[in-house]
């Protein structure tokens, strides 16, 4: 056989096929030719595939994970997609519109990655102008609405007295309503009853005085209010632990007196009364969060931060003087008889900080054994002796 070339002049003899290297058989096609290694193709993100009928699957997760290697939608998509739906919808972008991410149709970025560190860098920005906006709307900081004060007050009359605490960290305004003297004898008056035993200081008549009103009111009610009440019921005549609040407080007064009981023999009832230390703050502000200055009267305490350590024992010890000095130690253990218990205080002339532990040669030891009850009495327990005229 002869193939005629393009110039028609000479002829070239063709090679012959051979049946059975060059020519396929019959119904099975010719192989295709193989790509390359490493040619793998990397998807890039082109602006104008932000609407949402051009989303690939190759953007989700279960697409094939030799094209896309992070197995995920790209961040710049997905804001892109974000950011159109918003549009869609007829609400306002967070960031940039989408009429401006769908202006820039045509421009493909070099690399999804670059594509991500510029949405960062404009979301940054975007809320930094957010920020600033809100300061500048609003220098104060409060982004809620402001009651007047009456509301506050309208709204204590519901408050119940463990929850005063909570009621005045709403607000200021809260707080400033604690601290008046209309609060105070609203809350006297709802507790009142009349089967109640007061002393003659926390009775209705005497109320009406402003002085140490806010400490009266609470020490008359763990005389009429159940729940503060049956706190101080249950307090047994030895406690389970050692107290450990006591720690570096200051011995105000000591006294001791005779009591006759059932017993044959009478009991002896020491009582020290301790004024605790006020924290010390790095800010070198000691004193919390002061009341107005035309309620101090209400919130006037003498005995504030005071407790009173009662020890019954059954026979009369003696006590050298300790007062003005710091109780630095506290110990309950069993007596040497195995029936009662024995006490010992450790008082020192300065407070130990830091943790370190009191050298007992330096200090004064009162060691009371046998005791029959040992008490820790708040100012505000109902039998914490305080004078009429507070």
């Amino acid at each position: 056989m002869f193939s005629r070339g393009a110039g028609g002049a000479g002829a070239v003899p063709a090679a012959p096929l051979r049946p059975g290297r060059d020519m396929a058989p019959r119904g099975r096609p010719a192989a295709a030719a193989m790509p390359k290694r490493g040619a793998r193709k990397r998807l890039k993100f082109r602006a104008d595939d932000v609407c949402s009928e051009r989303v690939t699957v190759a953007d989700y997760a279960n697409s094939d994970p030799a094209v896309v290697k992070s197995g995920r939608v790209k961040k710049a998509v997905a804001n892109a997609v974000q950011q159109e739906v918003k549009s869609l919808c007829g609400l306002e972008a967070s960031c940039v519109p989408a009429e401006e991410v769908l202006s820039v149709s045509g421009e493909s970025c070099d690399s999804s990655d670059e594509m991500d560190t510029k949405e960062s860098a404009s979301g940054r920005a975007a809320s930094r102008k957010k920020k600033s906006k809100r300061h500048k709307e609003d220098p104060d900081g409060g982004g809620g609405e402001e009651y007047p004060i009456d509301i506050w007050l309208l709204l204590a009359s519901y408050i119940r007295p463990e929850d005063i605490v909570r009621f005045s960290l709403i607000c200021k305004k809260a707080w400033t309503v604690t601290c008046t003297a209309a609060f105070w004898t609203r809350l006297y008056r709802r507790h009142y009853s009349l089967d109640a035993y007061l002393p003659l200081r926390l009775r209705p008549e005497s109320m009406e005085k402003l002085h140490c009103l806010r400490a009266c009111v609470i020490r008359s009610l763990y005389h009429m209010y159940e729940p503060f009440a049956s706190r101080v019921s249950r307090n047994p005549a030895i406690p389970d632990s050692t107290p450990s609040t006591l720690k570096n407080s200051r011995c105000l007064l000591f006294w001791c007196k005779k009591i006759e009981g059932n017993r044959q023999e009478a009991m002896w009832e020491f009582n020290f009364k301790f004024k605790k230390q006020s924290p010390r703050f790095k800010s070198k502000c000691c004193k919390g969060l002061q009341p107005p200055i035309q309620y101090e009267e209400v919130h006037t305490n003498p005995d504030q931060d005071c407790c009173l350590l009662q020890i019954t024992t059954f026979n009369f010890i003696f006590v050298p003087i300790v007062m003005g000095m710091t109780f630095t130690l506290f110990t309950i253990n069993v007596s040497t008889d195995m029936r009662h218990h024995r006490v010992r205080l450790v008082f020192q002339d300065t407070p130990i900080r830091n943790g370190r532990k009191p050298r007992l040669e330096q200090g004064v030891q009162v060691v009371l054994d046998p005791v029959h009850s040992v008490r820790l009495l708040d100012w505000w327990h109902p039998q914490y002796p305080f004078s009429p005229k507070a």
